[in-house]
């Protein structure tokens, strides 16, 4: 158990956790979209493909129809920060109306996050909400300038919309967007990477000015 946190706010607005006694630098990355387009699925499957020795145990809430799931692991080839190791902390969230609450809270502090949508036209309409309940939500935590990348989730079903489309119906034209079957594990880990890549670029500024700030 990590003893010693310090947490630093700076101008990109992060809220990643140092800690010096572990030297270790945690950050949160949420997978937040519509109900059942595909959350669970991403965190259950980058959570079978780490080594056991690399990964925390994959927690599991109920919540009504739909789980909130959570781990953490060490990456692979991510490299370190001023010879800090950076810890991943991977929640999903619910994705049901009804549950804004829950999401609220597991927004709190977040790093980055993965909008996983789903690509049949028939769950459009469940996007756009989706989307727009997280903006609020996010809002209402006071986050500013989180990093975003969207999945566009089950490419192999027939009667989906282009990638293209989705991104423009959404709004997320700028956004990185990478194309996924997460049943079959296709575009997971690409995914988490493309996300996690953007925090750690993130992370090393914001870790910087800490180390800057600590030395004042």
């Amino acid at each position: 158990m990590r003893t010693t946190r310090e947490k630093k706010r700076t101008g990109t607005n992060l809220m990643a956790t140092i800690s010096y006694s572990s030297r270790e630098i945690d950050c949160k990355l949420v997978y937040a979209g519509p109900g059942l387009s595909g959350k669970t699925t991403n965190v259950k499957y980058i959570h079978s493909q780490i080594p056991a020795t690399d990964r925390g145990k994959l927690i599991s809430l109920a919540t009504g129809n739909e789980r909130t799931l959570f781990f953490d692991f060490l990456p692979i080839n991510t490299g370190t920060i001023y010879g800090f190791k950076v810890r991943l902390h991977l929640y999903s969230v619910p994705g049901q109306a009804m549950y804004t609450d829950s999401r609220q809270l597991i927004l709190q502090g977040v790093d980055g996050i993965i909008f996983v949508a789903d690509s049949q036209r028939a769950r459009m309409d469940a996007n756009i909400a989706s989307l727009r309940d997280l903006k609020e939500n996010l809002r209402n935590t006071k986050r500013k300038g989180v990093s975003l990348v969207l999945q566009a989730n089950k490419r192999d079903l027939p009667d989906i919309y282009p990638t293209d489309f989705i991104m423009k119906e959404l709004g997320l034209e700028r956004v990185p967007c990478i194309e996924a079957v997460a049943v079959e594990g296709t575009g997971v880990f690409e995914t988490l990477r493309k996300a996690s890549r953007i925090v750690m670029r993130r992370l090393h500024r914001q870790f910087s000015f800490a180390l800057n700030e600590k030395r004042g």
